[in-house]
């Protein structure tokens, strides 16, 4: 049983830091789904440490003995017009239904308003087991934007959702 406890968001700052990181995505307490794809495992053994000297940005939650918990990743858009993707949102098994999830969560969305960022992009898979993180978006107000048939692998398709966050116009964002 996992006593009741106030966890607390930080940001990547250290490589120790995101060794852990990538040995979470790589556990067996981080992902239900465990047909990654080769690009998947890619992303977590690099983002993680690439997060360190890059834009991509990481934020976790760790338990009293400092081990992962949850993980939020996510970097600005290739047009640089303050609109982020979400990559990854994982929860340690042990530690689901207690919160973390939308901690981590709501916690980028209010980082991301505060520099006035324009929306957040997700994906996800539409099979059964990602349900509880659609629903999870869902209650966060992200809405669903489109799909892309087979794009995991065949018969999985590819969720596409989308939350507004900030109106800026085009002057605001070139300095004009």
């Amino acid at each position: 049983m996992i006593r009741q406890t106030i966890f607390q968001v930080r940001p990547l700052k250290l490589e120790v830091e995101a060794r852990k990181i990538s040995s979470f995505f790589l556990s067996d307490d981080s992902f239900d789904d465990v047909n990654h794809t080769p690009g998947e495992i890619q992303h977590y053994l690099t983002n993680p440490l690439h997060a360190l000297t890059s834009d991509y940005e990481y934020r976790f939650v760790q338990n009293e003995q400092n081990e992962m918990i949850g993980v939020i990743g996510y970097l600005q858009n290739e047009q640089q017009t303050g609109g982020y993707y979400l990559d990854y949102l994982v929860v340690h098994k042990k530690y689901r239904n207690h919160g973390i999830a939308s901690l981590l969560l709501t916690d980028m969305i209010e980082v991301l308003r505060s520099r006035a960022a324009r929306y957040i992009l997700t994906y996800t898979c539409d099979t059964d087991i990602y349900m509880p993180v659609r629903r999870l978006f869902e209650r966060q107000g992200f809405t669903l934007a489109g799909r892309c048939p087979d794009y995991y692998f065949e018969g999985e398709d590819r969720l596409i959702y989308s939350l507004k966050l900030n109106s800026i116009r085009y002057e605001e964002i070139i300095g004009s």
